[in-house]
């Protein structure tokens, strides 16, 4: 019989090495290099069952011409989600392994279980390694049982969840998490690098040999990437990182990678007493609508992905009470804001030095379009100079180090979001190439420099 190895598997990015080093050779991250006993290979009767032939032999393959290859355009499975389903390019694709990863308390596991049931006519298979199924059954009458067909599993080991996915025959598979699985396979405790990269591997090759998808919810580091090795994010078909702040009201659902789909959307919910809603008209819900009256209060035209979305910056300036002025941006960075307001001191004449300035984007989002610059310099100089904004007006264009008005991208689709909710004035920059005869419903002020925005908005 082979004896087990010993290797060091470094957790930043699963390179493995004969002996321990205090910093990766590979990647240079320092004190990562854990441990791990690795398994003699196992032969075909320790092999999962769904592994097998009828024979009980290891399944064979052979290259295969690609002319020879047999393809079916296959069905998309429905989540029961239409929000999900967009983000993932119009549903779950059969044989696909997804990762979803968020912070904890953020609502990983309420999305994933609605998702086992509220899908109709999919028998779901709902692995929990972190709760019991009296548990999930009190969270299931909250959220509503709408899927006859959803089955609860409360297991870690790999074989055993195998074991019974034959038994059941599910049509989706979530597995909650990857980090409380473990396979007899690896030598490691739950939660290690190597038990995670072998779940991992098996839960793949479970996927494309039985065509059943699987969802995997995975925990995330304090410094917010996946937890684990590297390897397992270039393992999955999929990347979903759930975005938000728990203490606000949005949730975020940003695709990293999708192998079958676009990268470039997102999901917006709003956490209610039901679970995780879907937010029909992001625009509208991110608008308070009635600061109208108020300084301080710019409405931004926005991308998240592909979507346009209006967003609304609130922004305070007054006296420094102490003798260094603060600068404090909730869900904007704080280098850019300092940046702004250089430019406001420099090319406008505005003295900021020795005022506070306090930035918030409403709804708990973050925001890193550079099209959001114009409405945080319209929302400082509203506060500075204690004049509200007209309640229709909205900004859309970056702002140069030179005080120079520059374009950005999609300004068509941007627009066109401003004016089906109504919006009066959208000021753009005037490098971008649009006609404003061509929007007859609402007013495009082209501008070149920050001096022409003042005197629109301020004179």
């Amino acid at each position: 019989m082979a004896k087990a190895k010993t290797v060091y598997v470094c957790s930043h990015c699963g390179m493995e090495y004969p002996k321990w080093y205090g910093q990766c050779p590979s990647c240079r991250q320092w004190n990562t290099l854990t441990e791990t006993t690795l398994a003699p290979a196992s032969d075909s009767r320790h092999a999962p069952a769904w592994s097998l032939g009828q024979d009980g032999k290891k399944r064979q393959t052979k290259p295969l011409n690609i002319r020879e290859v047999e393809y079916a355009s296959q069905r998309r499975i429905s989540s029961g989600n239409a929000e999900f389903d967009r983000i993932l390019g119009g549903g779950i694709v059969p044989g696909s392994l997804m990762l979803l990863g968020g912070e904890p308390g953020i609502g990983k596991s309420t999305l994933m279980l609605q998702l086992a049931l509220r899908a109709r006519g999919v028998r779901t298979l709902y692995v929990s390694g972190e709760e019991s199924a009296e548990q999930i059954r009190m969270r299931a009458e909250r959220i509503g049982i709408d899927n006859q067909e959803c089955y609860i599993l409360p297991e870690t080991n790999t074989d055993a969840i195998f074991s019974h996915a034959a038994t059941v025959a599910p049509q989706l598979v979530v597995i909650d998490s990857i980090q409380t699985l473990y396979t007899p396979r690896a030598e490691a405790s739950a939660g290690s690098v190597a038990q995670i990269r072998e779940c991992a591997a098996e839960l793949l090759r479970y996927a494309k040999e039985s065509g059943v998808p699987v969802m995997i919810i995975g925990h995330i580091t304090k410094d917010g990437s996946l937890a684990g090795p590297k390897i397992l994010e270039h393992m999955v078909d999929a990347v979903l990182q759930f975005e938000g702040d728990r203490n606000h009201l949005y949730r975020i659902v940003r695709v990293q990678k999708n192998r079958f789909g676009s990268t470039d959307e997102i999901g917006i919910y709003r956490m209610g007493a039901a679970g995780l809603e879907t937010v029909e008209n992001p625009s509208a819900a991110l608008i308070s609508g009635h600061n109208a009256h108020l300084s301080g209060n710019a409405v931004a035209v926005t991308l998240e992905g592909v979507r346009p979305i209006l967003i609304e910056v609130q922004a305070l300036v007054s006296s420094a009470v102490y003798g260094t002025p603060q600068r404090t941006a909730t869900g904007f960075d704080t280098r850019r804001l300092n940046m702004l307001l250089a430019v406001l001191e420099k090319r406008a004449g505005f003295r900021l030095a020795a005022k506070d300035v306090f930035l918030n984007i409403t709804g708990g989002l973050r925001v890193d379009d550079p099209a959001f610059d114009l409405a945080v310099v319209a929302a400082v100089l509203s506060s500075d100079q204690d004049i509200p904004l007209g309640e229709k007006t909205c900004f859309a264009a970056e702002v140069g180090l030179s005080g120079e008005i520059r374009p950005v991208t999609r300004i068509e689709q941007r627009i066109g979001e401003a004016q089906r909710l109504g919006f009066d004035i959208v000021f753009v920059s005037a490098y971008n190439p649009v006609r404003p005869a061509s929007w007859p419903a609402i007013r495009v002020i082209p501008i070149e420099r920050i001096e022409q925005l003042i005197k629109f908005c301020f004179a």
